[in-house]
């Protein structure tokens, strides 16, 4: 594996490539061009409900995560019979709803608005802002916005704004 400094210079150097390239960054890992974004996979980072069918197919309605079992055999078999191929759920608590917004919206190139944080979280991001992670005229418009930095280290952003 490459050490994380070589990473994050491949990272950096492609964004510019996809840039000069007509590409614009929408989603942490994802370039597009205008219009070219991938919906579906927006819908998973906005929360959206989605139905997964098929052997080993994951759904999320209403604040319930399932997945169907894998091998399409057993999948077969519970339509045969009537049943429901559910392998198995959970039931996500306002905690993790609250935990997987700000992973997954902080990942988008809108990011997250701050009047969607609470203010201790608001306090904490402005350490970011100060050091250049976090875009300042986002900011100013009431955003949470990474920059090309913060990117590099959004994971670690996330992990201290939920403490």
């Amino acid at each position: 594996m490459p050490n994380d400094d070589e990473t994050a210079e491949k990272y950096l150097a492609f964004d510019s490539a996809a840039s000069a390239a007509g590409f614009n960054w929408y989603e942490l890992s994802n370039w597009a061009k205008r219009g070219g974004e991938c919906r579906h996979n927006i819908a998973y980072w906005n929360g959206s409900h989605w139905w997964g069918i098929g052997p080993g197919a994951h759904s999320y309605l209403d604040g319930k995560r399932w997945w169907n079992v894998k091998h399409p055999t057993t999948y077969q078999s519970a339509l045969n019979k009537g049943e429901s191929p559910e392998a198995s759920s959970e039931l996500l608590t306002d905690e993790n709803l609250r935990a997987e917004f700000l992973m997954l919206q902080i990942r988008m190139r809108e990011g997250i608005e701050l009047s969607k944080l609470e203010s201790k979280q608001q306090e904490q991001a402005k350490n970011y802002r100060d050091s250049g992670h976090i875009d300042e005229s986002e900011w100013a418009q009431g955003r949470l916005a990474l920059t090309p930095a913060g990117r590099l280290i959004a994971d670690r952003i996330v992990r201290e704004l939920m403490v």
